[in-house]
């Protein structure tokens, strides 16, 4: 059971420091390091280590970025056989900023803007095989708009990961089987109250709510999810990893609310070490988690 993700693959630059600079000033940092990285290409390693059979569509440019990163996703058994290298294109990358357990990222799309409709014609039996298809917002918004309709032509449920979510437009939501934004991204798109969009989007929007967990409502009532304790070393990849976990337990068969237990354990498990990607769990550390009666 195949999940096809069509997003994005960056390099991450990582910067560690005590203390975010103001406007103007200085500081200095503690360490800086190179990490693979892309929502797309990070919820592709994160669904792949849990044993899903993973597909990959996406661009990079023809850089030693964009090789690493290939080899990257292949070392996490990812199929690349839909990355294209973009000649006379950077690789996009991502500037993360790490403090005290929190990140501010600054993404340059790079490569990832040659990502085209065309692309995803090419990749439309693949598509057509897939379980589900799993987007996020850092390719062009026209190739988003074109996978949902060939989706949705073809009969295939969608993930749609809403970040940034400056790209989302109302016209996704008839295609989509499942909207995963945080609370920040819901309120973007939503407005401030939740619980109305919940309301409005049954068994369809899923919010995330950091360490507190999710919540989603059944169409009867709200029900809340809750995270788990956890030691936090970075919080850059929890929420590609509650995306990616979630995709591959919804394909594997869970319900609803068993597919969001698995997925915030997973992402608990994700921020216990350094990386977007560096603490993504295979599928026994997440029942291990769970404990034997989970389900």
């Amino acid at each position: 059971m195949m999940i096809t993700v069509v997003g994005s693959v960056n390099m991450d630059l990582v910067v560690q420091t005590d203390v975010f600079p103001k406007q103007g000033e200085t500081v200095l940092g503690q360490l800086f390091t190179t990490v693979p990285g892309g929502k797309g290409a990070n919820q592709a390693v994160a669904a792949a280590r849990l044993g899903g059979n993973v597909h990959m569509v996406a661009n990079v440019g023809d850089d030693g970025f964009g090789e690493e990163l290939l080899e990257n996703l292949k070392g996490n058994l990812v199929d690349v056989s839909g990355v294209t290298e973009s000649t006379g294109v950077a690789t996009g990358i991502a500037n993360i900023l790490l403090s005290d357990g929190d990140n501010r990222i600054i993404v340059v799309p790079g490569a990832n803007y040659e990502l085209t409709p065309a692309c995803i014609d090419e990749m439309k039996e693949t598509i057509r095989a897939s379980k589900l298809v799993l987007l996020q917002l850092e390719i062009p918004i026209p190739t988003i708009i074109h996978t949902l309709k060939i989706c949705a032509d073809l009969n295939v449920p969608v993930l749609l990961n809403p970040a940034p979510a400056g790209g989302f437009q109302n016209e996704f939501m008839s295609y989509l089987t499942y909207l995963t934004p945080n609370e920040t991204e819901c309120e973007q798109i939503f407005g401030p109250d939740m619980e109305a969009a919940l309301e409005s989007y049954p068994n369809q929007l899923i919010v995330t709510l950091g360490s507190a967990g999710a919540r989603y409502y059944d169409g009867e009532k709200h029900v809340i999810i809750e995270g788990f304790n956890t030691d936090v070393v970075d919080t850059t990849g929890a929420g590609d990893t509650f995306n990616g976990a979630f995709a591959y337990a919804i394909v594997e068969g869970f319900e609803l609310t068993e597919a969001v237990t698995f997925a915030n354990a997973a992402a608990s498990l994700s921020v216990e070490k350094f990386g977007a990607q560096g603490g993504m769990p295979a599928r026994a550390d997440v029942e291990l988690r769970l404990g034997s009666d989970w389900r």
